[in-house]
């Protein structure tokens, strides 16, 4: 199977926002505005573009502020995947809310990160690149050179048929991972229990082959901290003018 459109998503809203301190001495990350819009709102109408019918949010940090936040979205429906008892990790929060997600292949999120679109829809650029006899997983990358308060130093290579690789200890990489994607729920059969990263399922895909990447089209804002939320509103406006 070629190409596909997800009905389903996930976002995931549950950390503590350590590095956007003050600002979230007093709500949690993903209601820090963004030219605005919060963050999971940025992430959230997205998905309602792309036609996405219904999408959990995990909570566990402040989690009475989104769900009062999201109670008055149309679109997409949002189910709640409650973590106030035990923070699960990014992969371990997945794991939790699989029986809201469905079997079927959904589009992941983090609700720090979002992009000003280029000609394509980045969600349908990466639907439009899926191939289910091939993938497990496929990432959504921005190059390093095409983001917006990014620090780092890369985090793959990807080959000419889209198969990514590890970035290399002490090397740059010219991709980073900008934060959505596209995962089968077939990756979590022999997932640890509890707390874990998604960043293990990452490489266990690796190693098989089935991790791919789809270079986004237009420009990545990874906000991180309060000085990334100038840097991001400064590109917003200057995409505007």
């Amino acid at each position: 199977m070629t190409g596909i459109r997800p009905k389903n998503a996930m976002v995931l809203s549950a950390g503590l926002g350590s590095r956007m301190k003050p600002i979230t001495d007093n709500i949690p990350k993903p209601l820090v505005k963004v030219f605005g819009k919060t963050l999971l709102d940025h992430g959230l109408d997205a998905l309602s573009q792309a036609a996405v019918t219904n999408t959990v949010v995990n909570v566990h940090y402040f989690p009475e502020q989104i769900e009062s936040h999201v109670q008055s979205r149309k679109s997409p429906n949002i189910i709640i995947s409650d973590e106030r008892n035990q923070l699960l990790d990014s992969g371990g929060g997945i794991a939790k809310a699989l029986p809201k997600i469905g079997p079927k292949p959904f589009y992941l999120l983090n609700a720090d990160s979002f992009w000003i679109e280029g000609i394509k829809p980045n969600l349908q650029l990466l639907g439009e690149s899926w191939n289910d006899d091939e993938m497990d997983i496929i990432l959504l990358l921005s190059s390093i050179h095409n983001c917006v308060g990014y620090p780092g130093k890369g985090d793959f290579t990807m080959d000419p048929e889209g198969r990514l690789e590890r970035r290399g200890e002490r090397e740059l990489a010219p991709f980073a991972y900008s934060g959505a994607a596209i995962l089968h729920p077939r990756i979590f059969e022999q997932a640890p229990q509890d707390s874990f990263s998604l960043n293990l399922l990452f490489d266990r895909a690796i190693e098989q082959g089935r991790l791919f990447g789809c270079n986004m089209d237009g420009l990545w804002l990874h906000v991180g901290t309060p000085q990334a939320i100038f840097e991001a509103e400064t590109a917003i406006a200057k995409s505007a003018a």
